[in-house]
């Protein structure tokens, strides 16, 4: 209103608020607490896009239209973009991509990011802070003019409260900026521009000792005018009220209809995306060779890694190894084995080896991998004590009575949000909890590798649930892992991850951890099976396992089938369906490590 007093054309963009009440899904009676904010970056992260991105975009597309009317018009009227709060984000972002914006304000936003993983999931960009920080955007900028206004934000101190049919958010806060690091942040943002830009570039405004102003006051407004070519000879006082005489408006409708398009959009995105994981793949491998399968899709390989899980340096310090014994079982003996990996950072697992190794005997070994919020020692318990964990049925304590080797190693995937922070920490520095996974895996095997009871070239993966994830990501990566099993995990994962049309969907859960940013256009779990390929892999699903319908898995199987076939190996893959749960089997699966890893099966 006081810019339009002012003499300017003003255009305000909807934004998706952060509300929740177009978060879900009515027809399938499936809702959520997620601000609709997360509920569109949830669903586009996986699809290498974000709420962020779409509302830039509407920022730029009104860029275009002022553009388009200069010219048609045959004027040069310059064109300003002012945003507050999350508006402040936005227009932080959009200045830095659109040299035709002349001035920006940015208003109860700017500051050091160090914190970026503690705001709402919606702001989480990743690989962000690898090269931008506030000031490094602001730097983009540059000559253009930055108007920081230091002014009081909106406290956000989570989403909307759960409630009954509406949970699953992810936490995340909001306050108001400390002066200092706004002013931090700003001198970093002269310091990165030529210093004969630096006079007129940037200017910080706040009220007496570092206090907040009021968010667009006059004397921020004129400074944005001056910066626009509209000096201001004297300034007009502010008019009446506005009154709303729209007779039937419902902004309620509006936002949900905002919401809905960019939600449109990404389901758009993601129903094509088999097709364009499809071309990618077919633009990098050009053989359907096993023997030349593993060198043609090495390319591949490294953008799972370093793009899309994203690659930390390998382990840093001596493995270091500490064990002591915590099991001695009639038929095996198991041992805590603790690795070191990086500063502060070690690798954990449990060594089970049969009693009746000889001396100088080299045996395949079985990684076995628990789910969410367990322990090695849920893999391992023996059948006949009561607690064992229903899903795992002891499966490595099986495996070491049938004579393998069984490594179970601890993934640091329980605990909770406190798992979810690291995951919120790794992102914004293009890096996930997969990356530490990954190295932690890296070390393990260069541990058991130099064992005297250990066939290094015999060191196959058996995961479920999470450890089931484990199974589709860390095999592809590691070639030392000669075969890879994934029990109660396996399906069409893009689809889990994005649509808003089935109760299967991550989008209902409070697992806001699982997007991995644009996934959806580059590897679903087919795709990483490919990578696991020419080697043995093979999926264990019970049909009453909650975690996708059959026909997903079935879908997505079929692909993995036809690849193996294309490449003449046919009998490296297989899938067990059972009549049972979300657990391991392990009656087929059993057999397939017998055969694959060359070791005898038991008598009956």
């Amino acid at each position: 209103k006081r810019l339009a007093e002012l003499g300017c054309q003003v255009l305000i963009p909807v934004l998706a608020s952060r509300q929740d009440e177009a978060s879900g899904n009515a027809a399938l009676q499936r809702f959520t607490n997620q601000p609709h904010r997360e509920w569109i970056y949830r669903q586009a992260f996986e699809m290498g896009r974000h709420v962020v991105g779409y509302e830039v975009q509407k920022i730029l597309a009104a860029v275009d239209w002022f553009s388009a009317e200069n010219k048609r018009q045959g004027k040069t009227l310059s064109i300003g973009v002012i945003g507050y709060a999350e508006g402040g984000l936005l227009a932080l972002h959009a200045s830095a991509l659109d040299e035709r914006i002349t001035a920006t304000m940015v208003s109860g936003y700017f500051e050091t990011r160090d914190r970026l993983w503690s705001e709402p999931i919606y702001r989480n960009l990743f690989g962000l802070l690898r090269e931008f920080g506030d000031a490094e955007l602001a730097s983009l900028i540059a000559p253009r003019s930055l108007i920081l206004e230091h002014s009081a934000t909106p406290e956000v101190t989570g989403p909307p409260p759960p409630r009954a049919g509406r949970q699953g958010a992810a936490p995340g806060l909001i306050t108001t900026p400390q002066y200092a690091s706004v002013e931090t942040e700003s001198r970093r943002a002269l310091a990165l521009v030529p210093a004969r830009w630096a006079t007129n570039y940037v200017q910080l405004i706040n009220g007496s000792e570092g206090t907040t102003v009021d968010v667009g006051s006059d004397r921020t407004l004129v400074s944005f005018l001056n910066a626009l070519g509209v000096p201001l000879e004297q300034i007009p006082a502010p008019g009446p009220s506005l009154v709303d005489r729209r007779e039937s408006f419902d902004p309620a409708r509006r936002q949900a209809v905002q919401v809905d398009e960019m939600v449109q959009m990404t389901q758009r995105l993601m129903r094509r995306s088999q097709a364009v994981r499809d071309a990618r793949f077919a633009k990098v491998v050009k053989t359907v060779d096993a023997a030349t399968w593993v060198e043609s899709t090495q390319p591949l390989r490294r953008e799972l890694w370093e793009d899309v899980i994203g690659r930390f340096p390998a382990a840093t310090l001596p493995a270091n190894p500490r064990t002591r014994r915590v099991y001695d079982e009639a038929s095996w003996v198991g041992y805590d084995v603790v690795l070191d990996v990086w500063p502060g950072v070690f690798a954990w697992g449990v060594l089970l080896l049969p009693k009746d190794l000889k001396p100088g005997e080299r045996r395949p070994v079985v990684v076995c991998q628990h789910g969410l919020e367990r322990v090695p020692y849920d893999t391992i318990t023996p059948n006949d004590t009561k607690d064992r964990h229903q899903y795992n049925e002891g499966f490595a304590s099986r495996l070491a009575e049938r004579g393998f080797v069984v490594f179970s190693p601890h993934n640091p995937y329980r605990g909770e949000d406190r798992f979810r922070v690291l995951q919120r920490k790794a992102n914004p520095l293009g890096r996930s909890l997969f990356s530490v996974i990954l190295a932690q895996h890296d070390r393990i095997l260069d541990w058991l590798s130099e064992q005297p009871f250990v066939d290094p070239k015999r060191i196959g993966f058996y995961g479920i649930s999470y450890g089931g994830k484990t199974a589709m990501r860390v095999p592809a990566l590691l070639d030392r892992y000669c075969l890879s099993i994934c029990s109660a995990d396996f399906n069409e994962w893009i689809l889990k991850n994005v649509t808003v049309d089935s109760g299967y969907s991550y989008l209902f859960t409070s697992e806001y951890e699982m997007p991995e940013f644009n996934l959806g256009n580059t590897f679903n779990y087919a795709e990483m099976a490919a990578l696991i390929a020419p080697r043995p892999f093979m999926v264990e699903r019970g049909h009453d396992d909650g975690v996708a319908p059959d026909d997903w898995v079935a879908l997505e199987y079929a692909r993995v089938r036809r690849r193996y076939a294309k490449l003449g190996i046919p009998e490296k893959t297989e899938i067990e369906f059972f009549n049972g749960p979300h657990s391991i089997h392990g009656v087929g699966t059993f057999r397939f490590l017998h055969q694959h890893l060359n070791w005898p099966e038991p008598r009956p």
